[in-house]
């Protein structure tokens, strides 16, 4: 079975219909969360990746705006974002939005779905030492996560003693690349996609990845889309001027 695994959408429609126009033939789609936030189209991007498949994650900006959190801990412009986003939200999505389960979500045996981490569905994983300490506690062999909008994974492998950090690597040109890796049967691993709609990780690209079980590796992708047509709906929507000049920086 191929799973296409999908985060950080945040209403940036440009990046999710690239994604999946590049996207490689998959059996399921499971979305880590976060599909809106910061972008000019919530309302397409729900309904787009509800059409998708049926697994999914809260994510931190997912309760945000549709009031299920306190916007306190939000900074200004994120904050700003949550709250336009709430104002244009329709019911239907409202509702769905509000519906989606907080994470761990297991959807095959042996492979869980988080936005955050296992332990807290807003945890920010951005360290080896973060991630390792999850792996020793985390049963399944594969946690697909998301919240940190940088692609990459942690592995630990008890029976060797060893631990690691998979950076994906990609060479300098146009178009859409991709980054492989197998899984060795004895480890653990935590996953991350990558954002589609807000990359953070240097590269502007939208990312996503792909889970192969019958191969047993993951394929981590990056997509090039129309930014600027993202930045132009950002600025016309009224919304901070950062949020679409961050898009280009990809940070």
């Amino acid at each position: 079975m191929r799973i296409l695994i999908i985060s950080d959408i945040h209403a940036n429609l440009e990046a999710l219909e690239a994604c999946l126009k590049a996207a490689p033939e998959h059996d399921r789609v499971f979305n880590l969360g976060d599909l809106v936030g910061y972008g000019a189209n919530p309302n397409e991007v729900t309904e787009r990746a509800r059409t998708l498949g049926e697994v999914f994650v809260r994510g931190n900006h997912d309760k945000a705006c549709t009031g299920q959190m306190s916007l306190d801990d939000f900074n200004p412009v994120a904050a700003r974002a949550a709250i336009w986003t709430r104002e244009r939200l329709s019911e239907d999505n409202m509702n769905f939005l509000r519906g989606l389960p907080q994470g761990p979500v297991t959807p095959l045996k042996d492979l869980q779905c988080v936005h955050g981490s296992p332990r807290d569905e807003d945890e920010y994983v951005l360290t080896g030492r973060e991630a390792y300490s999850i792996l020793e506690r985390t049963a399944p062999q594969l946690t697909f996560f998301g919240h940190t909008h940088v692609q990459g994974a942690y592995w630990i492998d008890d029976m060797k003693d060893k631990e690691g950090v998979i950076a994906p690597r990609y060479t300098a040109g146009p178009g859409v690349q991709h980054f492989n890796f197998s899984l060795a049967k004895t480890a653990k691993y935590l996953a991350n996609p990558g954002s589609i709609g807000q990359p953070r990780d240097g590269d502007p690209r939208a990312a996503f990845a792909l889970y192969d079980g019958d191969a047993g590796n993951v394929t981590f992708y990056r997509v090039p889309y129309d930014i600027a047509g993202a930045q132009r709906k950002i600025i016309a929507a009224g919304l901070p001027e950062r949020l679409a000049t961050r898009l280009e920086e990809g940070q």
